[in-house]
C-alpha cells in the first residue's frame, strides 16, 4: 500500500479512519492528516505516526484526498485546494449532502470524485459505508475507496441518487438507535429498575436482536413473531407502539432526514 492518502479535516470519524486504515496495513509513514488546530495535528503524529501537512501540501503530495470538514466548510476548502489538485488525483468526499458534481464544478476538469457517506460506528470498525462515483470515477477509483473504507466496517456502492436515503437510513441511522435505547432506560427506571441495570439490559438485548438480523437471514418480521406469543406481554407492547403511532413517526423522521439532505446538496446550510 506504498500511495499516500490524505485525510483533510481530521476529526472524530477522520480519527476512525486513520486508526483502521493502520491496522489493516498502511504505513503510518503514507498517510497525511491537516487539522485546523495545530495542536490536534500535533496529537495525530504523536498518536500515530502519521504526518502533519498543510491543505495545499496535502493535495500537491497525497495520491487520494479523503475530505472529511463539515459540508458548509467544503466550499472554502475546495477554493484553497483547487489551484493544487491535479486531474489524476482521486478526491473521496465523507460530507453528507454534497453531490459529486459539486467537486467537479470545482476542480480540473476530469477529477474522479468518489461520494462517501459513513456513520459513526466507524469508531469501532463498525461502520456502514455507502460508496457512489462520479462522473469521471472509475470501477478502480471506487475500489479503492472500498478499500479504505472496509478498514472501519462495510461498504455498499449504490447510485448517487440514492444517497440521501442512505444518508437518512445509515448516515444518521446510529441515533435513532441511540434515542430508542434512551427511551427504553427511561421505561426501565419507571418501571422499577436501576438505571445501570435496565442500560444494560437494553444494550444487551440490542447487540443480539442485531446479530440476529445479520446472520439468521430471517425477514424481521418473522424474528418479531417468534418473540410475540398470543395474548403474550410482547403483542400488548406492540399493539401500543402502533396506537402511538411509532411506526409512521419512523417513516416521516427518515423522510425529514432525506429532505435534509437535499437542503444540503442544494446549498441550504
Amino acid at each position: 500500500m506504498s500511495q499516500k492518502v490524505a485525510v483533510l479535516g481530521t476529526g472524530k470519524i477522520g480519527e476512525a479512519l486513520l486508526s483502521g486504515m493502520i491496522r489493516a496495513g498502511w504505513a503510518p509513514a503514507d498517510l497525511l492528516v491537516t487539522a485546523r488546530r495545530p495542536e490536534r495535528a500535533e496529537e495525530l503524529r504523536a498518536r500515530y505516526g502519521v504526518s502533519p501537512v498543510t491543505n495545499p501540501e496535502a493535495a500537491k503530495t497525497a495520491d487520494t484526498l479523503i475530505l472529511t470538514v463539515k459540508p458548509q466548510d467544503m466550499g472554502t476548502l475546495l477554493d484553497e485546494l483547487a489551484p493544487h489538485v491535479p486531474a489524476d488525483r482521486l478526491v473521496i468526499s465523507g460530507a453528507a449532502g454534497i453531490p459529486t458534481s459539486f467537486f467537479e464544478e470545482r476542480l480540473a476538469t476530469g477529477t474522479p470524485v468518489v461520494r462517501v457517506m459513513t456513520n459513526t460506528p466507524a469508531l469501532v470498525d463498525e461502520a456502514m459505508s455507502v460508496i457512489s462515483a462520479g462522473t469521471h470515477a472509475t470501477a478502480q477509483h471506487v475500489a479503492h475507496a472500498e478499500e479504505i473504507f472496509g478498514a472501519v466496517g462495510k461498504t455498499l456502492r449504490v447510485p448517487e441518487s440514492q444517497q440521501d436515503a442512505c444518508t437518512a437510513l445509515s448516515g444518521s441511522g446510529p441515533a435513532y438507535f441511540f434515542y430508542l435505547v434512551e427511551a427504553m432506560t427511561d421505561a426501565g427506571i419507571l418501571l422499577g429498575l436501576p438505571r445501570d441495570k435496565a442500560h444494560d439490559l437494553i444494550v444487551q438485548s440490542a447487540i443480539g436482536a442485531a446479530v440476529m438480523l445479520r446472520d439468521s437471514g430471517e425477514h424481521p418480521v418473522k424474528l418479531r413473531e417468534n418473540v410475540t406469543s398470543p395474548a403474550g406481554t410482547t403483542i400488548n407492547a406492540i399493539r401500543e407502539l402502533e396506537n402511538h403511532g411509532v411506526r409512521a413517526a419512523l417513516i416521516a423522521a427518515l423522510e425529514a432526514a432525506r429532505d435534509r439532505s437535499r437542503e444540503l446538496a442544494s446549498g441550504n446550510n
